[in-house]
């Protein structure tokens, strides 16, 4: 459902702002801290749920705190020939890779990674560029993260507008 124009009242809003603070919180919870029946917060989730507003509720997990603290970004060019989706399911196969984004520009993809160190960063690299759909690689090393991922603030414009 991605790409539809779906809206966020204020009662969304609330309901996922308290999953982010506590995302183990329980519906029964959850509907007397907003102040609804607990069918109506069960529905309510159910219903971002169904539209893909809520993604997961896993665990945030920080690669810098499991050993994985240099992170770059990687703007690959690909073979035509080959085309996006090969080349994605050689990058879905490297555990580094973070994430990956068809882009506009010079490049093709835009890809997350991490890496040990800036040694590993070198085998992750080569890693990738070993696909022969891969035609150039354009790395960028992030010094420091100043606003982390983040969609409350989105998610708060989105509620009153």
């Amino acid at each position: 459902m991605a790409g539809q124009d779906v809206q966020l009242d204020a009662l969304d809003g609330r309901l996922l702002a308290l999953l982010a603070e506590e995302p183990r919180i329980g519906v029964l919870e959850l509907s007397r801290r907003l102040g609804v029946a607990r069918g109506t917060a069960q529905a309510r989730l159910d219903k971002l749920i169904a539209r893909g507003a809520i993604r997961g509720f896993g665990p945030e997990v920080s690669p810098a705190a499991i050993g994985y603290g240099v992170m770059s970004f990687v703007t690959l060019e690909i073979s035509q020939r080959y085309g996006h989706p090969a080349v994605t399911a050689h990058l879905a196969d490297i555990p580094e890779v973070l994430e990956a984004h068809t882009i506009t520009g010079s490049g093709d993809l835009m890809c997350r990674i991490v890496a040990r160190s800036n040694a590993d960063l070198q085998r992750v690299i080569d890693e990738i560029v070993t696909y022969e759909g891969i035609l150039r690689a354009s790395t960028i090393v992030a010094l420091a993260e100043q606003i982390p991922y983040r969609t409350m603030p989105l998610v708060r414009a989105a509620s009153q507008a």
